[in-house]
């Protein structure tokens, strides 16, 4: 299976809450179908068919990358290269 990009998803899930306040905020035709668009676009690139699963394991895969990347700059410098001694 392939594994989405985080940054990708990162973009969705700040475009997808920014719409969802907007829409509390105050009701916009345009800003209902782009919020469609972006759960529809979320649900596909995640493998579900509803926002919120979508939104759970694109929150999980967040958290995975963040992990991997901690791990990453222990392992070797910030950046995850080897430190030069």
């Amino acid at each position: 299976m392939l594994v989405p990009d985080p940054k990708a998803v990162r973009r969705l899930l700040t475009r997808y809450a920014t719409l969802r306040i907007a829409q509390a905020e105050r009701h916009s035709p345009a800003a209902a179908r782009e919020l469609e668009d972006i759960s529809h676009t979320l649900c596909a690139m995640m493998g579900t068919s509803g926002v919120q699963d979508a939104i759970a394991l694109a929150d999980a895969l967040l958290d995975r990358a963040r992990s991997a990347a901690g791990r990453t700059r222990e392992a070797g410098g910030e950046r995850g290269l080897p430190l030069a001694v």
